[in-house]
């Protein structure tokens, strides 16, 4: 039960949130007191999540971004300080895994369209967020633990998260000492997007046993991580990744 208020008059923007992971990191943030703008690309999708997260109790609004457009990431900043006039929190989720060949065989389009959703949209996004940005404020990057070693499946998916650790110290020393930037790196996680594990029983029991926990992790897990690096309680924490993964093996 989350008791603590720590989001009390502040604003998030989460992107690509109205399911999985970026949908349980607004939800905490937005039970946590913040007025949370969630995003994703189709309409449907931000109006069901909208309706769920307002059941809550959670003062929401809701916008379509495709975060590789340039107008839409701009709409969804415009938006954001047109209603609340100012943005406090910026939690950059979106991620698109469209292949599963090998590097050497991934296509050209494979390649731009991983760059441009995986890396560079955050980047773009938090140009177009800066001047709103509130001193003390905090950028959350969702990273992922195949960043550390990229599995053979997911490997340039993997790159483009290892270029994430290394976007989060560079914008940390860019943004210094106004904005903390700090990234979380879940391990697997059985939502929609990592539907492989959903419904591959022998790639789910070789996860769980590299874990130590013994379980896959959940979205609350992974929320709970971005809501503390958000928070004031890290207030003296910037540029550095959290590994949310159960103990699975990522770095000494």
């Amino acid at each position: 039960m989350v008791k603590a208020k720590r989001f009390e008059g502040k604003v998030a923007v989460v992107t690509a949130s109205t399911q999985g992971i970026g949908f349980a990191i607004a939800e905490r943030l937005g039970i946590e007191g913040a007025s949370v703008v969630i995003s994703s690309r189709k309409q449907q999708n931000v109006d069901a999540a909208v309706d769920k997260l307002r059941a809550k109790g959670i003062q929401v609004m809701g916008v379509v971004c495709h975060v590789s457009n340039s107008q839409q990431r701009k709409h969804l900043i415009d938006q954001t300080v047109q209603k609340y006039g100012k943005i406090d929190v910026v939690v950059s989720n979106a991620a698109a895994n469209p292949s599963v060949d090998t590097i050497l065989q991934t296509k050209d389009s494979v390649l731009d369209k991983l760059w441009e959703i995986n890396v560079k949209a955050t980047i773009l996004l938090l140009k177009d967020a800066l001047p709103q940005l509130q001193k003390g404020s905090s950028v959350v990057i969702v990273s992922s633990i195949a960043g550390y070693n990229p599995p053979p499946s997911l490997a340039m998916y993997g790159v483009t998260k290892t270029a994430l650790l290394g976007l989060t110290k560079a914008l940390a020393a860019e943004m210094a000492p106004d904005t903390r930037v700090n990234c979380v790196a879940p391990g697997f996680v059985p939502t929609n997007f990592a539907s492989f594990l959903t419904t591959n029983d022998e790639i789910r029991k070789e996860l769980v046993a590299n874990t130590l926990l013994g379980r896959l992790g959940t979205a609350e897990d992974m929320a709970a991580a971005a809501a503390f690096l958000a928070s004031d309680d890290a207030a003296y924490v910037t540029g550095e990744t959290i590994v949310v993964a159960g103990g699975t093996r990522s770095r000494l």
